[in-house]
């Protein structure tokens, strides 16, 4: 289960951000090729927080999907089975991704005091 390695990881990385102020809301984006599970995420993200500053924080998970452009033809494709790389516009496979394999924390929503 690495979402609770991944949440131990982004814990810290929000504890030195938010400088000892409440944190209500961590938002991160998560692409669809990281193999992430976005509730397994969210309840681990209760684990780690819990008995902490964090405690009480919501982890707000937006799922990016798989995006890519096609070598051949320079088609945008959203790709609705990330295991079927194929440009919609030619059929090509020579794909170049440019979404979906985010994890990046995007903000956070701090708790009124």
């Amino acid at each position: 289960m690495h979402e609770l390695s991944l949440c131990m990881r982004i814990s810290g990385i929000v504890d030195r951000a938010a400088e000892g102020r409440p944190v209500a809301v961590v938002h991160l984006q998560v692409g669809q090729l990281r193999q992430v599970v976005p509730e397994t995420l969210r309840s681990c993200w209760r684990l780690v927080a819990e008995g902490t500053p964090l405690a009480g924080s919501v982890l707000d998970v937006e799922s990016v999907p798989v995006a890519a452009t096609c070598r051949d033809c320079g088609h945008v494709t959203t790709i609705e089975q990330a295991l079927i790389l194929v440009c919609a516009g030619c059929d090509g496979t020579a794909l170049d991704i440019t979404t979906g394999e985010e994890l990046l924390l995007t903000a956070l929503d701090l708790a009124e005091v």
